[in-house]
């Protein structure tokens, strides 16, 4: 990759993940070279999604019935609501759109199969994915171009399409001397796994399962949808593993598959909890929060000694993510890798909560420069591609 020395810039960053709960943007400034910028956020912002509409979209996700026309419509209704959130982080930067430079919008995933799979039976069904949230739309409301639709391109050259924020991983957290793993704990865990004085060939990263995702879901069923998470992992702490239940859920093939390898709704929402947690089982709620709790706490681990260690030494597990505010989810994570340094990403300036938006923006800013957003060693893509369509006002 070339150097490319390039004036200041201000970037957006629109971010919705496989939790559902709203839309958050990041104003950031990125001074520098192209294969080593320098980020500063500028202002962060979230907006929520109103919960009929959340609802709808988990029910959407979760392949509940729907129509090409209701499909089409939410499309057009998340633009509106993406738009105004980068309109709300643009103004609270105490900018203009004349100000920004462009917005990468990540939109919402309904749909995503990052492997080809066998349907009907008979045929082999592409890898494939959705993200909606008209561009058009966003752009048309804030007068700046919008760059979104990131997988595609990866996909269309080989890739799954995911995770994509190792690349940013790559860019900004990179270290001569120390190996580090960034954990990004959403609604599905992923790690970027970047050596010693790596170069980007060097990279590697992939989803490790479940993040927030199932323990929110059992959270959602035990209060009646009052509740959508479990502050601190306080409840769960007052339970105890149920480890027959966890030693089955344990065998769900995606945790031994080899990456790289992504994952969704589609593997981890509530088929899954049903399968494994609810079917014809007993227990209090602490106990399933605490199970819950330790398979994402056990996959993540295992997966860094299975698929990371034989692979690259790493001293240090930098987190990020709304997981990484589940303080007995941290405490676990230290525990089960005693010989790591476990931190928040906030010390490398990415505050765990803004990270993934302020990698979109990242994102959208190479790709208005024609430079590659994926790294084929972590997405299987045959080759580097500049990602994503650009809609202009």
């Amino acid at each position: 990759m070339k150097s490319a020395r390039r004036p200041n810039r201000r970037a957006v960053g629109l971010m919705s993940g496989t939790s559902m709960d709203g839309v958050d943007a990041a104003l950031v400034e990125i001074r520098g070279a192209a294969e080593r910028p320098r980020v500063r956020l500028r202002a962060f912002t979230s907006l929520p999604y109103p919960g009929w509409l959340r609802q709808r979209l988990l029910e959407i996700a979760s392949q509940n019935k729907t129509t090409a026309g209701e499909i089409s419509t939410f499309n057009f209704l998340l633009g509106k609501v993406f738009g105004k959130a980068a309109y709300n982080a643009i103004r609270a930067g105490g900018l203009t759109a004349n100000d920004v430079m462009v917005i990468g919008s990540h939109g919402q995933t309904i749909y995503h199969q990052g492997q080809s799979a066998m349907a009907h039976l008979t045929e082999r069904s592409p890898a494939n994915t959705l993200q909606i949230a008209e561009p058009a739309v966003i752009a048309e409301m804030t007068g700046v171009p919008v760059v979104a639709n990131f997988r595609t391109a990866d996909m269309a050259a080989g890739g799954q399409g995911a995770p994509l924020v190792p690349m940013v991983d790559y860019l900004l957290l990179r270290d001569r001397l120390e190996g580090r793993v960034a954990l990004n704990i959403g609604g599905i865990a992923n790690v970027t796994v970047i050596p010693a004085g790596a170069k980007p060939e060097d990279v590697f990263g992939f989803d490790t399962g479940p993040g927030n995702m199932v323990m929110d879901t059992l959270v959602r069923l035990f209060t009646a949808e009052r509740e959508s998470y479990d502050a601190d992992g306080r409840v769960a702490a007052m339970g105890r593993v149920m480890e027959p239940l966890l030693q089955e859920a344990l065998t769900f093939s995606f945790f031994s598959d080899p990456p790289p390898k992504s994952a969704g709704r589609e593997q981890f929402g509530s088929e899954f909890v049903e399968r494994y947690f609810l079917q014809r089982r007993r227990g209090n709620h602490q106990n399933f929060l605490r199970t819950a709790l330790e398979l994402t706490a056990r996959t993540i681990t295992d997966a860094i000694n299975k698929f990371v260690a034989p692979r690259a030494k790493v001293q240090r597990l930098i987190v990020s993510g709304g997981g990484a505010r589940n303080k007995f989810l941290m405490q676990r994570l230290a525990e089960l890798l005693p010989e790591m340094e476990v931190e928040l990403s906030d010390r490398y300036g990415l505050p765990i909560d803004a990270k993934e938006a302020i990698a979109f923006a990242v994102l959208a800013d190479r790709t208005m420069h024609g430079l590659p957003g994926n790294l084929p060693s972590v997405t299987g893509a045959r080759r580097p591609v500049v990602l994503g369509a650009v809609s202009r006002p």
